[in-house]
């Protein structure tokens, strides 16, 4: 089973995919990570602010791991920003059956009650680049587009409106029963 964690920025994606990892012992890639190698390595003219971007280009290279782990029957946890809202499009019946789809996103109420604690958060398993241009206003922004547009694509997105733990506690126990190959 591929498990695609998806989000706003600061939904705590990475978190979830290391807890996964830690209590399914699933791997997982962080398209973070990806996005790196490619700029680093000098592979793409683009950075790290080329969001919009970086979807377009990093998206078909994801997608094709996701493929590929599926057809080699490998569990496989892929989490990060970049997955278009019309993601399912480019997957035929099979491989989505071995997709479990997991999109975070902040209510406005959370990030005005917990913005401080959000940016606290921002580093606890990956170092971030600079971040002091994050504002709650880009941030409940950049969430209602992830919500707007996931929804507006048949997704559900899993709104965290009152506290996190809970939220993403209901993911990681609703995949306790889930059976690893559904193909």
């Amino acid at each position: 089973m591929v498990i695609l964690i998806t989000g706003a920025s600061h939904t705590g994606k990475t978190v979830l995919a290391q807890r996964l990892l830690e209590k399914r012992h699933i791997p997982y890639l962080s398209i973070d990570h990806l996005k790196m190698g490619l700029i680093r390595s000098g592979q793409t003219d683009l950075t790290p602010e080329d969001d919009g971007k970086l979807t377009a280009y990093l998206w078909p290279i994801v997608r094709e791991i996701i493929k590929t782990a599926i057809e080699n029957r490998q569990n496989l946890i892929v989490e990060g920003c970049y997955v278009p809202f019309g993601w399912r499009r480019d997957f035929e019946k099979p491989y989505l059956a071995s997709i479990r789809f997991v999109c975070l996103a902040l209510t406005d109420a959370y990030i005005d009650a917990h913005f401080d604690a959000i940016r606290s958060h921002a580093n606890e398993i990956e170092a971030r680049l600079d971040d002091s241009e994050l504002s709650a206003e880009r941030l409940k922004a950049d969430n209602r587009c992830v919500i707007a547009g996931f929804r507006n694509a048949g997704e559900a997105v899993t709104l965290i409106d009152a506290d996190w733990e809970p939220a993403v506690e209901s993911i990681e126990n609703g995949m306790k029963g889930e059976p690893a190959w559904q193909i």
